[in-house]
């Protein structure tokens, strides 16, 4: 996989430079500490007798990782934040013919910080030939004052199959929203999939209604693989069309995927919305695909 960045750069390659735990001021962040610079990594491997192991799984708090589950990872946050300056990176490498579910024990909170500029979460991920992925973490918060970045950069190798959902809440009850901007860059054996940016908390879009409306939650959810490489009908020309329904949509991507996304007024009805654009992504594939969104 891409190798996680070298200390004391900024983890996202933008040419940013992180701060060092202490190297600021913890005046006023909650819990008195200092923006942090962490690196995580997730590895997997081919068992002896077939199946996943974990070969690597590397914390740095905040980013504490805990095994569940023989191919289960869930994400458990051991500090405050993404506090603003925090540079935050988790290196997921899923080996051939391997399978791995990461999910978080909560929502993660990101709240404003005494150290300059914004905060950011780098997730740098690859899949390997017929492997499989399933990335659903609890939704993001985005609290009043915040400033952060989400970038990632998803690889597929040939025969690869991802299920990457993403989903982020306004604000807490009756605040508006901090800022927050991401950036989703999903490949299938070195093509373009997926190309994607979202800005949340920009007045001017926020209430806008083309953009967010009312809504003070969105989601997305990738689906991508070989099952979706063939969305045809019985001329042989590529079916297209989307499926959508009431906060939500499902459109195939010109690649092998599928994208659903989903607006809604809270946390609970977005997870439901994002579900259904989830059932109807998945269902464009033949033969159904071993990725379904576990049971609530």
């Amino acid at each position: 996989m891409t190798a996680l960045p070298p200390g004391g750069t900024g983890p996202a390659g933008d040419g940013t430079r992180a701060s060092r735990p202490g190297a600021g001021p913890a005046t006023g962040v909650p819990g008195g500490r200092a923006s942090v610079v962490a690196r995580a990594l997730i590895r997997t491997e081919p068992g002896h007798r077939g199946g996943t192991r974990m070969e690597t799984l590397r914390s740095d708090p905040p980013l504490t990782l805990r095994q569940t589950g023989p191919e289960r990872i869930h994400l458990v946050s051991t500090g405050a934040g993404p506090l603003g300056g925090d540079r935050l990176a988790l290196g997921i490498d899923v080996a051939a013919g391997t399978s791995l579910e990461i999910s978080s024990v909560g929502a993660t909170l990101v709240l404003p910080g005494s150290a300059p500029g914004h905060s950011l979460m780098l997730v740098h991920a690859r899949v390997g030939a017929g492997a499989s992925l399933r990335f659903s973490p609890e939704p993001t918060v985005l609290a009043a004052g915040c400033s952060h970045r989400v970038v990632v950069r998803l690889w597929l190798d040939e025969g690869a199959t991802a299920f990457w959902r993403e989903e982020i809440v306004f604000g807490r009850h009756g605040e508006r929203p901090g800022r927050c901007h991401t950036r989703f860059d999903a490949s299938v054996a070195g093509r373009p999939l997926l190309r994607q940016d979202l800005v949340v908390g920009d007045p001017a879009l926020d209430g806008s209604p083309a953009v967010y409306g009312e809504a003070r939650c969105l989601g997305s959810t990738l689906v991508a693989g070989p099952q979706w490489d063939a969305l045809a009908v019985p001329d042989g020309k590529r079916e297209r069309r989307a499926r959508t329904g009431e906060g939500w949509a499902a459109l195939p991507l010109a690649g092998a995927g599928v994208l659903a996304t989903a607006l809604a007024g809270d946390a609970v009805e977005l997870r439901r919305r994002l579900e259904r654009g989830e059932e109807a992504a998945l269902g464009f594939a033949e033969p159904p695909t071993s990725i379904r969104p576990a049971s609530q």
